[in-house]
């Protein structure tokens, strides 16, 4: 079960930035800085490939409403990457079934981007766009540093990301109604500019 806390850390982070998690280990294994990272993520193709879609979510990640959307495509994304970097990860120690392995990093993936996707829901129900950009260098700063940290302290940076998957899950509930009133005001507009549009009766002769 040793390799139980690398899984959980990548799942979490792989629900955050799936493409940075399979950049970092990546790296981490082609350059010997651990033993623990699948062949399959050194390939230069798949570092080369996460690296493209780094960017681009780096950039997409930053722009208000346009995040909503990329978080919309990564529902099924973000979970099944968390599965698969975990299954890879169970079937390099030996020490965890790869199916077990799937099912955490997965399932702990998809908590961690609802969290994720509900929380930029909400920033964007302000309409300033310096909120979504703090926000998304503190994600990326953040997936970055505790997978780092996960290298060398597993069970440490497996604590850190339960706590902070615990924390997003409780601050997403107290959300959820800024987010509806969100939504509603923005029915109700659509639907005044909507009725403003409609042609008025013909004037009577």
């Amino acid at each position: 079960m040793s390799v139980l806390p690398l899984v959980f850390t990548s799942g979490w982070a792989s629900g955050i930035n799936a493409y940075a998690v399979v950049l970092l280990l990546g790296v981490f294994g082609a350059t010997g800085v651990s033993d623990d990272v699948p062949a399959a993520l050194q390939r230069p193709e798949v570092l080369v490939l996460a690296g493209v879609l780094f960017l681009c979510e780096a950039v997409a990640d930053k722009i208000p409403y346009v995040d909503s959307v990329w978080d919309s495509v990564h529902t099924v994304v973000r979970p099944v990457a968390g599965a698969w970097v975990g299954a890879l990860l169970a079937g390099q120690s030996g020490s965890l079934n790869d199916v077990v392995a799937g099912l955490i990093g997965g399932s702990t993936a998809l908590a961690s981007h609802t969290v994720k996707a509900g929380t930029r829901m909400a920033v964007n129900t302000s309409p300033e766009p310096f909120s979504n950009i703090v926000i998304s260098i503190a994600e990326d700063l953040g997936v970055g540093a505790i997978v780092t940290f996960a290298m060398f302290h597993p069970v440490a940076a497996a604590s850190l990301a339960g706590a902070l998957l615990l924390t997003g899950l409780v601050v997403l509930v107290f959300l959820v109604s800024r987010i509806r009133r969100f939504l509603r005001r923005r029915a109700q507009r659509r639907e005044e500019r909507r009725l403003a549009a409609q042609p008025g009766p013909p004037p009577v002769p």
